[in-house]
């Protein structure tokens, strides 16, 4: 039996225990989905007519405004969270302690209180009459607290000898933070940051807690209003807008992976692996031919100083 880092590998029994479990496993996940297409089919929730309101002209300029909305919404809380994210991480890593711990307390309580409030207390507390803002600064508040922990972790695993070599050179803690360690740490925590946006995509959908015209309002305020057949349609309503949700957060992620191959395509100073092997084997080959030709040099002088 070979032995693996984290776990022995199974052997024949457990091989074939494992392939009984995976078969029954699926077998009992296509039972599941098959007993709920028969149960919705039974009650109506599969009729083309439940699938036909979406070819209606104002159903579809809902759906395209509440899209827009959604967008909207998610601009003004990423661009929001990704700078309040910077201010509180470069807080918390301070020199000064009370802006530091005053960094750490906003942090430490707005993860723990849960966004439905926070949204909730941002339009009843502060009375913003406009749903869109109090959606993006609850997002942008707690999101924001969420990248900070993110850039700080990013900034730690910086090497501390290139913060060490930026003081030499004589720059300033503000020049080192902006210009050495920010940079790096975005750039090694981009899947982490992108992640977040999407979850903060996601969570735009709390808005119909206070009536913002997002994606799930819209899609209740239709499968609510909309009767086919003596049924409302919420099962299509809700596979069509989940579907929204599932293309926008796929294009999110394309576009992070995106901007990642680039970011490893940016060229630096230092040589790739591969060249710099070459290179030491070519300068090897060159030292060892030159030594070759010193010595043979040496033997050809040997002989005729001996002679003389």
């Amino acid at each position: 039996m070979s032995a693996s880092v984290l776990y022995d590998s199974p052997g024949p029994k457990a091989r074939v225990r494992n392939r009984i479990f995976a078969v029954v496993g699926t077998l009992a996940i296509v039972a599941l989905i098959a007993v709920s297409i028969v149960r919705l089919s039974e009650k109506g929730h599969l009729d083309p007519a439940m699938w036909d309101i979406f070819n209606y002209a104002g159903i579809r300029q809902n759906i395209a405004d509440a899209v827009l909305a959604t967008l909207k919404a998610f601009g003004l809380a990423a661009i929001g969270s990704l700078i309040l994210g910077v201010l509180l991480a470069v807080a918390r890593l301070s020199d000064h302690k009370p802006v530091r711990v005053l960094a750490t307390g906003f942090i430490e309580i707005f993860r723990s209180i849960p966004l439905l409030i926070t949204i909730y207390a941002v339009w009843v507390g502060f009375l913003i009459d406009y749903s869109m803002w109090a959606l993006a600064i609850g997002l942008s508040v707690y999101n924001g607290c969420v990248q900070a922990e993110v850039l700080r972790a990013g900034v730690n695993a910086v090497p501390k000898g290139q913060r060490e070599a930026a003081y030499a050179l004589g720059m300033s803690k503000t020049q080192v933070m902006t210009t050495v360690l920010i940079p790096q740490a975005v750039r090694s925590m981009l899947p982490t940051i992108i992640s977040q946006l999407v979850v903060t995509l996601k969570d735009t959908s709390l808005g119909f807690v206070i009536l913002y015209p997002e994606l799930l309002q819209t899609a209740r305020l239709i499968a609510s209003n909309t009767q086919v057949n003596g049924q409302y349609p919420y099962v299509s309503t809700i596979v069509v807008i989940g579907t929204i949700y599932i293309a926008m957060c796929l294009a999110l992620s394309a576009l992070a992976t995106w901007i990642e191959k680039r970011g490893r395509r940016a060229k630096t100073g230092i040589l790739a692996p591969d060249a710099a092997a070459k290179e030491i084997v070519l300068t090897a080959d060159a030292g060892q031919g030159f030594g070759n030709a010193a010595g043979g040099a040496g033997d050809a002088d040997g002989p005729g100083i001996t002679k003389n």
